[in-house]
This record gives structure tokens, C-alpha cells and sequence, in this order.
């Protein structure tokens, strides 16, 4: 049986790079799990890499198909935006290993619908001042910078990746990014030493 590994962490902590880092590690083998989103796309996302960008007729769709494995909302200063893992066609855990990008929430959504023996969570934590920078640094670079989004995501990350929020969904280790590198090696270590040689 396959594992799932949720890589999870507050806003700007380097998720994404690291994501994509392990995806295209040949050594790791891992297949992703795209998830799903109502938000708009962001200037460089590509539909299917990043997410799967749809709108409320399709959720509706997913939910009446009984596909959504986990849903949240979040209330933003743009409107509702849902982030959502569907059990489509592009899992499966009897022939490969995935990595999904999540939050406590999410994993322990993941967690409900395979099982603790197939998911295992690997948070990535970064000092809240370096994060406030770097998501500065991130939405600059947007063609309508969205600030007060920045603003109300890093301050809902707070609620989102509290401590009993982790403890609750049984993530126990974390993965502190200050430097890139190190926590990359550290991350791949740990999945491929979990893994039965």
C-alpha cells in the first residue's frame, strides 16, 4: 500500500518549493495529488499543476458525486474561497506514493478517509517575522498586489496551524525552513527512511 505525505505550513514557509523539490526528486518517486480551489488563479499558476481551479457548480457537483475527501471555506476580503482533496481517478495507492500539500485540517480530513497507516504529515515551520517578509516579498510581485489577503491569511494561519490544532490532528514532528537545503535533506531523509527497503 501506498503512502500519502501532507506537506503542510503556515503561508510563505516554503511549502511550495520544497513541494515541488520532491516531486521532481527521482529518488523519492512521488506522485502529487493536485487539490482542488475556488480562489482565482495567481499570476505564474498553471490550472492542474498548482490546483485545480473550479467554480461553485462543480463543487456542488464533486459534493453530490460524493468525491470531496475534505472541504474548507475560508471567509476572505474577496469573498469565499474553498480549498478541497477529491478522490479522483489520479489515485492510486495500491502502485505509488503521493505528496498533497495541505493544513492540520486537511490532513486530518486525509487522515479520516485512507487511514493513519496510509498518510503521513510533514510540517514545515518558519519564524512568523522571516514568513510576514517573505509574503511581502511574494505579493509585490503580483500584477494587483492583494495586501489585505496577505494581511488576513497570515493572521488566520495563526488559528489554522495553532498548537492544539497540530496536536489534535497527531502531528507530532516538524521541519524548521531556515535554510532551504537543510530542511529539504532533512524532509527527504525522513520519507525515504520511513519507507520499508
Amino acid at each position: 500500500m501506498g503512502k500519502i505525505y501532507c506537506i503542510m505550513g503556515k503561508s510563505a514557509t516554503g511549502k511550495d518549493t520544497i513541494y515541488k523539490r520532491l516531486l521532481a526528486d527521482e529518488k523519492l518517486h512521488l506522485k502529487k495529488i493536485v487539490t482542488y480551489t475556488t480562489r482565482p488563479i495567481r499570476v505564474g499558476e498553471k490550472p492542474g499543476e498548482e490546483y485545480f481551479f473550479i467554480g461553485e457548480e462543480e463543487v456542488k457537483k464533486l459534493t453530490d458525486e460524493g468525491k470531496i475527501v475534505e472541504l474548507r471555506a475560508y471567509n476572505t476580503v474577496h469573498g469565499i474561497w474553498k480549498y478541497m482533496t477529491v478522490a479522483d481517478e489520479n489515485i492510486d495507492l495500491e502502485n505509488h506514493d503521493y505528496l498533497i500539500i495541505g493544513t492540520p485540517e486537511s490532513y486530518k480530513g486525509c487522515v479520516k478517509f485512507f487511514g493513519s497507516d496510509v498518510m503521513v504529515p510533514i510540517l514545515v515551520t518558519v519564524d512568523d517575522g522571516e514568513r510576514l517578509e517573505r509574503a511581502l516579498k511574494r505579493e509585490r510581485k503580483q500584477e494587483h498586489p492583494k495586501y489585505e489577503e496577505m494581511c488576513r491569511r497570515f493572521l488566520a494561519d495563526a488559528e489554522d496551524f495553532s498548537d492544539e490544532k497540530i496536536q489534535q490532528a497527531g502531528i507530532e514532528k516538524s521541519f524548521e525552513n531556515n535554510s532551504l537545503e537543510e530542511c529539504y535533506k532533512e524532509i527527504t531523509d525522513y520519507i525515504l527512511g520511513g519507507r520499508d527497503v
